[in-house]
């Protein structure tokens, strides 16, 4: 955890590729952090899920990523990064259900289709840049 100039914040996290036994950590660390500043338990719940479905995705998506989270006393930002292949088709992508998750993720309990919804549902703001073949990256805002 460092604070910049700004006096802001800033966490950052490696996420490693098809990790299934590590992944959650960073969500799971914020979770702490947030709460350790004393966030409002609503906001903390909102970044954790939406944080952890994006760590999640990545995982099974994108070989793996970086996610960036800045902590104002106004909005908690999370910016998730990754080289994945891009998404083909947003609009089918953020419809509940809707997976691209192999058979064998599947079979592990994840991959429901219901990542990018509840990223949005969890988060006051979100953003999505992608480009097929050069990877994706989403920017959630939690405001406190």
């Amino acid at each position: 955890m460092r604070r910049d100039m700004d006096d802001q914040i800033v966490l950052e996290y490696e996420i490693s590729p098809d990790d299934f036994t590590r992944a959650g950590e960073a969500s799971s660390d914020v979770k702490s952090k947030l709460k350790q500043l004393g966030v409002s338990p609503e906001a903390v719940r909102k970044v954790a899920i939406a944080m952890y479905e994006g760590e999640i995705n990545m995982v099974i998506h994108a070989k793996g990523g970086k996610i960036t989270v800045t902590i104002t006393p106004e909005a908690i930002t999370m910016i998730l990064a990754d080289q994945g292949p891009g998404i083909p088709d947003i609009d089918l992508a953020m419809q509940a259900g809707y997976s691209t998750a192999p058979d064998a993720v599947r079979a592990l309990g994840f991959g429901a289709g219901m990542g990018l919804p509840n990223m949005k549902k969890y988060s006051d703001d979100m953003k999505i840049e992608t480009e097929l073949g050069v990877g994706t990256t989403i920017t959630m805002v939690v405001n406190v």
